[in-house]
């Protein structure tokens, strides 16, 4: 399920208000002041907003309710993008901030299928969709180009169309923006723009360099990912040319990235991440740096350990001794090679809650 069916599941009793509704938005919209006239008092303690980013004014009145009515409020939403503006009152020291992610291999239980993981979704809905394939195209037009457009945010619909398939070549990739520019015929500053919509709507985000006590000269371009393998799979032109390992490849890494990051907000465990990379190539696919420690993981499809592949992990424990490094691989065997951890990628996966949280396990 997602978060629209979430709460309204854990929350049963709660008054339940839908900014997608027409007549909702249009009523709270002209006045949010009759929120209040919404709220069916002693049904329930809570009260949902869902979507609340389409009427950021009405969070004046959500402070209101709370100080006034002690009244506890869920917000829901799924862009950030309204919200950052000047004025917005975001409820500093009165909200606890928290994101949603895609199904976890944990939540999916033995239902989790590592083929269909990297080939489709592990939104809810997707994975449930006799049709996934469909599906995931029709939420590619309606949500990451429809409610852009729906928000105003670009006139031109076909340059941000022409991004989306760009950007999907940077997956896991080093970001370079005027590259991706020159890909999609469109000017610098508008692409930066795009990826800043990206990361408003929660469907994309970039890692940036580790650079804390940095012996050497480090590279400074971030890496790119969307949020989940089916969205990129999704977008990711394929022809001839292109060889079944060069897609899958940042398809393995960003399922690793995407359950390392639901892991660390479920739990609270405060990992910052990043990713590493030195002037000569040598590089870290995923870093994680937080009170329980520093974490390095390199991603390969392959099932065999080519020459120079641990190089990344081997340079970096030799400049921050204290790391834990692990290479996650399409191997079968666990081994431990110069005390790097080599792990096939499902026992990884599994194993995802006791690596970052060792103390508990």
């Amino acid at each position: 399920m997602g978060k629209s069916r979430w709460v309204q599941t854990t929350f049963p009793n709660a008054t339940y208000i839908d900014l997608l509704s027409a007549k909702t938005f249009n009523e709270l919209q002209a006045n949010p002041s009759r929120l209040e006239e919404r709220i069916l008092i002693g049904k329930s303690p809570w009260v949902i907003i869902d979507e609340v980013q389409r009427i950021p004014t009405i969070l004046n009145e959500v402070h209101r309710l709370i100080e006034k009515k002690k009244i506890k409020f869920i917000l829901t939403g799924s862009s950030a993008r309204k919200l950052k503006r000047d004025g917005v009152n975001l409820l500093a020291g009165r909200a606890l901030l928290q994101h949603m992610y895609p199904l976890t291999v944990h939540e999916l239980g033995a239902d989790f299928n590592l083929e269909k993981s990297l080939r489709f979704v592990h939104l809810p809905k997707a994975y449930l969709d006799p049709d996934p394939d469909a599906f995931l195209h029709s939420c590619v037009k309606t949500y990451l180009k429809e409610e852009v457009q729906f928000e105003g945010l670009t006139r031109n619909m076909d340059s941000f169309a022409r991004f989306l398939e760009a950007a999907s070549f940077s997956q896991a990739q080093y970001l370079n923006v005027s590259n991706v520019a020159a890909e999609c015929h469109v000017e610098r500053k508008t692409v930066d723009q795009y990826f800043q919509i990206l990361q408003d709507f929660f469907v994309a985000y970039r890692l940036p360099m580790f650079t804390k006590k940095a012996r050497r000269k480090i590279q400074q371009h971030p890496k790119f990912y969307f949020f989940d393998t089916g969205i990129y799979q999704t977008l990711r032109p394929r022809g001839p040319l292109d060889s079944q390992e060069e897609i899958d490849g940042p398809a393995w890494e960003t399922l690793v990235l995407q359950e390392l990051m639901a892991e660390n907000e479920y739990k609270n465990l405060k990992y910052q991440f990043f990713c590493w990379s030195v002037q000569n190539g040598v590089d870290v696919d995923i870093l994680l740096f937080g009170p329980q420690g520093l974490i390095a993981i390199e991603v390969k499809r392959s099932d065999r350990i080519r020459g120079g592949e641990l190089d990344g992990l081997k340079l970096f424990k030799k400049d921050y001794s204290v790391a834990k490094t692990f290479f996650v691989w399409g191997g079968t065997e666990e081994r431990n090679i110069d005390g790097i951890q080599v792990i096939p990628i499902e026992k990884f996966l599994k194993t995802i809650p006791a690596i970052l949280n060792p103390v508990v396990s």
